[in-house]
């Protein structure tokens, strides 16, 4: 009884206004309660890339027709977020995405500690049973290869052309195959950097290239056959390939023969100067193609595309810049069906050319070279089959390897170069043998330093190589 008798107390401790809130509050969560919840997917993916989950929903909604019993779901997300949830699950062993797609740029940071705290499957061994590593392009493998174990089935294969303004150089009558090295581009392209208006400038440059963007300085050191790991995964930027390219680029940027200037992508200003033919060629990897054709259509028939000129007479004429890979998580609780749903949408023929006629992305799958759609003229590159120009290079691009040390490497490179810049511009005469031995003497502290915090990681951690052995295949 004296329980019932509270009950007037409480009435009037509310208002009306509050009576009719918690009504409505009960109402709804009765509504919430009743609602079927959906269904969570079966198999999980998550990317990092908008472009990619919409290339794979048409073909997730297909497999979910015909398989009603095993629901695939694709979450986008941000890199740094994507980054962020796939190592706090790694290191904590906690459940994740089934199938995560991972950008080479913080794959490395993945493979910090023993193999046994990796946190992808092993695929090496389903590759091999299902003949996949002779039908992918091998050197694709590469930053998805840990400890000689691969971890994802490669996205792409990325190779990287010379894309430059066919119309500035075929009016000035200059005939590109007559370019094999960089002393044949410098010599052959020179007519191009004239001062018309007479303002101590030339009127354009040649390359698009800054000391600031070390992408692009690591991608002709590995085209060089250096770059800032070995092939064994440890820290390399100590080698003579890498002083002579760094200085050589530098000698571009900031030397008395200055060649090249700033022109950033994926600005307005960039496209801006790319428009106006404020330099004349610049570093374009299979992919750059696509934002070209989005950033700036208006140049459209007026560019074309070429194998990158080497460092050497008879030296590689491509390199690698950027990539992606597709992996299966250790937590899965369904790895097979995972494994089949990765082969789906990185192998399937239908994909791999739709990332073509998409993104201008040739697939890693050799057996797909063959089609006739990389044959196709490209009106935005002036007619050429660039998709077969690219493939006639894919089985060329350097080897490469992941690293957990790659960003913070990437870092101090970019402020080695910037160190190096700083000397050439202090020095108005500077020869390209004096910036060779500052260039060797900045990559050698860089290293020193960066050694000091790597070997910190008894995981990863590497002794310093044999001089003798550290030129590597150079």
């Amino acid at each position: 009884m004296p329980r019932l008798a509270s009950i007037p107390m409480i009435a009037r401790a509310f208002s009306p206004g509050a009576w009719a809130l918690l009504a409505g509050a009960i109402v709804s969560t009765g509504l919430v309660a009743s609602r079927t919840t959906p269904r969570r997917a079966d198999v999980e993916m998550w990317t990092f890339a908008a472009l990619h989950a919409d290339l794979y929903r048409p073909v997730v909604e297909r497999m979910n027709r015909e398989r009603p019993d095993r629901r695939v779901g694709v979450l986008l997300l941000s890199k740094e977020v994507l980054e962020r949830r796939m190592l706090s699950g790694f290191l904590s062993e906690t459940p994740v995405a089934d199938l995560i797609e991972v950008e080479r740029a913080f794959v490395g940071r993945a493979f910090l500690g023993p193999p046994d705290a990796v946190g992808f499957v092993d695929l090496t061994d389903r590759l091999r049973d299902e003949g996949l590593l002779e039908t992918i392009n091998p050197p694709s493998f590469g930053p998805w290869t840990n400890r000689g174990r691969i971890y994802g089935i490669p996205h792409d294969v990325h190779p990287v052309m010379l894309g430059y303004r066919a119309d500035l150089v075929e009016d000035a009558g200059i005939d590109v195959t007559q370019i094999e090295t960089w002393d044949d581009f410098e010599r052959v392209m020179a007519p191009l950097m004239a001062d018309h208006d007479a303002d101590g400038e030339p009127d354009r440059y040649l390359l698009g290239l800054w000391e600031s963007d070390p992408a692009r300085i690591e991608t002709l050191m590995l085209q060089a056959g250096g770059g800032n790991f070995a092939i064994d995964g440890s820290l390399a930027l100590d080698r003579p390939v890498n002083a002579r390219v760094l200085a050589r680029v530098i000698d571009w940027i900031a030397g008395p023969g200055r060649i090249a200037d700033d022109v950033p992508d994926f600005t307005g200003g960039g496209n801006k100067l790319k428009l106006d033919g404020h330099a004349v060629a610049y570093l374009m990897p299979d992919w750059m193609c696509s934002v070209w054709r989005v950033e700036i259509p208006q140049l459209e028939g007026r560019v074309k595309v070429m194998p990158l000129p080497a460092w050497e007479p008879g030296g590689r004429r491509t390199s690698v810049w950027g990539g992606t890979m597709l992996g299966i998580a250790r937590t899965s609780e369904r790895v097979d069906e995972a494994w089949a749903v990765a082969k789906e949408l990185y192998l399937a023929r239908d994909v791999a050319l739709a990332w073509y006629e998409v993104a201008d992305i040739i697939t890693p799958v050799r057996t797909y070279w063959d089609d006739p759609i990389f044959d196709r003229p490209d009106p935005y590159f002036s007619g050429q089959p660039k998709g077969r120009m690219y493939i006639d290079l894919a089985s060329s691009i350097p080897a490469r390897v992941p690293s957990p040390y790659y960003k913070m490497v990437e870092d101090r490179v970019r402020d080695a170069a910037t160190e190096l810049a700083g000397f050439a511009r202090a020095r108005p005469g500077v020869t390209r043998a004096e910036l060779e031995a500052e260039a060797a003497s900045v990559l050698r502290e860089t290293e020193r330093r960066l050694r000091v915090r790597i070997d910190r990681n008894v995981f990863v951690s590497d002794p310093p190589a044999p001089r003798a052995g550290r030129e590597g295949a150079r």
